[in-house]
């Protein structure tokens, strides 16, 4: 397990690197991430948004992410063009350190997929 948790760490940092460069800002966690997702399939662009707003845009992040694996599923968006998920799985039950691994296993697929985002090579993940 320690070799796919050094490689998930190089693939991670070398996100990080890339999504720098992309924005003009380094994300500093895993819930940075989250929430560039949810702006993104919110899909309005820069603005300014509410805590309670932040937090439903890292809920619609963690959604997204979790669809890749089929815990979720899009039902939609309401009248004010918000999209609502579903749990269609029930999620395991992990502790945080589990947790943050799918997760970031699953925002790196997030990039491969939705913007064609390639690993540079010796970083060895493969999801």
């Amino acid at each position: 397990m320690f070799k796919r948790d050094l490689e998930l760490d190089r693939t991670w940092a070398s996100l990080l690197a890339t999504v720098e460069t992309m924005i003009g800002k380094k994300p500093k966690d895993l819930n940075s991430f989250l929430f560039l997702i949810g702006v993104q399939e919110l899909g309005r662009g820069q603005a300014t948004f509410s805590k309670e707003e932040k937090q439903d845009l890292m809920h619609i992040g963690i959604c997204k992410v979790l669809s890749y694996a089929g815990y979720y599923v899009l039902e939609g968006a309401d009248k004010d063009g918000w999209p609502h998920w579903k749990l269609i799985k029930k999620l395991p039950h992990f502790d945080l350190l589990e947790q943050e691994k799918l997760l970031k296993m699953l925002v790196i697929e997030y990039f491969e997929k939705e913007f064609e985002w390639v690993a540079p090579p010796g970083s060895g993940l493969t999801l």
